[in-house]
């Protein structure tokens, strides 16, 4: 989309969701018509899809460049008696059946149908895809907080806002490139790509679901965070480098930002509140009744609800009754503990001693922030505090006394 509208889809979570939704529905209805074609089913409702679509806000170069990333499987479920009997049960297996790789005319119709969605959502919302006409209203954002639309403009735009360039294009650095010595190769006119009124369609990713290493790449590229750290250097004249990861097709291989400009796109990166990056349709989404015959379960971990007995725990265990050892093997209800979700995802394991290995129990707890600034100046992560004040003394008491008769 335009980068005018790209800006837009950046702030307005309701009209990125609608976006985004009306692709995977063309997806889906894509995929369900090819499938009733194929496999001779009854009805297009027969075929379960299912996608998981990630919200990209940012381009290689920082600019604001709201895309979808969609990880779609390439096929659909099917129950084993749907389109075969009258006597078709819930009871029957979901079988998914794989569907060849789609044609570039049916990319094209999926890339079509999208855009006139596009239009018609943006028509609703009383936009327009064209970048030339104006709004008849300026945008909420403009209004409420001109200072973050103001860096949602530069970033969409990828302009510099302060130093020399400022108000240009931001500085790139161009590696020294051979002019083509004959015209440019025709594309594959089988490739599965379209572009369809603005509406970009990229299908040539497919990866076989039994490689899961291959999938586990594919996954943190969908969900790639938007700067690398080990691209981004300080030059000499204190302006930062942002190397791109491959050569841009202008001979591009860099960006020189001022720290201010950085900033600027770093503010464009960071999504508003309640705006999800991650989404799921289709039989993968949590609302789905098929979703528990399609995602298996995960393994049982016991310490994922409560941690593992220490040693000095055991005696504890071998002393309850049968019935009290049930009940405690049962996993409770609730949310995973924190030190399994940072060992689960960054494996840093929190339970265990980084001088033993051997694990570690609990021994005092911080729950007011009194406790915490005293537990942390003991274990000498804080300053000491200033010893209290001796409290004042109450001085000369006055007693009464009688005169003796």
């Amino acid at each position: 989309m335009p980068p005018e509208r790209s800006a837009l889809l950046g702030y307005d979570r309701q009209l990125c969701s609608e976006v985004v939704a009306a692709f995977v529905a063309e997806l889906s209805r894509s995929l369900r018509h090819r499938a009733k074609r194929e496999l001779g089913l009854d009805s297009v409702a027969d075929a379960h899809t299912g996608s998981v679509a990630a919200v990209q806000r940012t381009d290689s170069a920082l600019r604001l460049n709201v895309h979808f990333h969609v990880l779609a499987l390439d096929g659909v479920y099917v129950r084993e008696g749907d389109g075969k009997s009258d006597d078709d049960s819930d009871d029957d297996p979901l079988v998914f059946h794989p569907l060849p790789t789609p044609t570039r005319v049916e990319v094209a119709d999926v890339a079509r149908r999208t855009a006139e969605r596009i239009e018609k959502i943006l028509r609703a919302h009383g936009r327009s895809l064209d970048p030339e006409m104006q709004d008849d209203e300026p945008p909420e954002l403009c209004l409420d907080e001109p200072g973050l639309a103001a860096c949602y403009a530069a970033a969409a735009q990828g302009v510099s806002v302060s130093g020399d360039r400022a108000g240009q294009l931001t500085l790139r650095l161009l590696v020294p490139r051979e002019l083509p010595s004959g015209p440019e190769p025709d594309p594959d006119p089988h490739e599965p790509v379209a572009e369809v009124r603005g509406v970009n369609l990229h299908a040539k990713q497919l990866v076989d679901g039994r490689d899961r290493a291959q999938l586990e790449r594919l996954c943190k590229y969908i969900l790639r965070p938007p700067l690398a750290q080990d691209r981004l250097t300080r030059r000499d004249d204190g302006r930062l480098e942002l190397a791109f990861k491959n050569v841009w097709k202008d001979g591009a291989r860099a960006l020189v930002l001022e720290p201010h400009d950085l900033l600027v796109r770093l503010v464009a990166a960071v999504p508003p509140p309640r705006f999800h990056l991650l989404r799921y349709f289709g039989v993968l989404s949590s609302h789905s009744s098929l979703r528990a015959e399609v995602v298996p379960a995960p393994p049982h971990d016991p310490a994922r609800l409560r941690p593992p007995p220490a040693p000095g725990d055991q005696l504890h265990l071998f002393s309850m009754g049968a019935d009290e050892r049930a009940a405690d093997e049962q996993p409770a209800a609730g949310r995973s503990r924190w030190a399994w979700l940072l060992a689960h995802v960054f494996k840093a394991d929190l339970e265990k001693c980084p001088r033993c290995s051997g694990p570690m129990r609990w021994v005092e707890a911080a729950s007011t922030p009194e406790a915490a600034a005293r537990l942390l100046e003991k274990l000498g992560f804080a300053p000491r505090s200033s010893p209290l004040p001796m409290p004042p003394g109450l001085g000369q008491l006055t007693l009464p006394f009688a005169r003796a008769p």
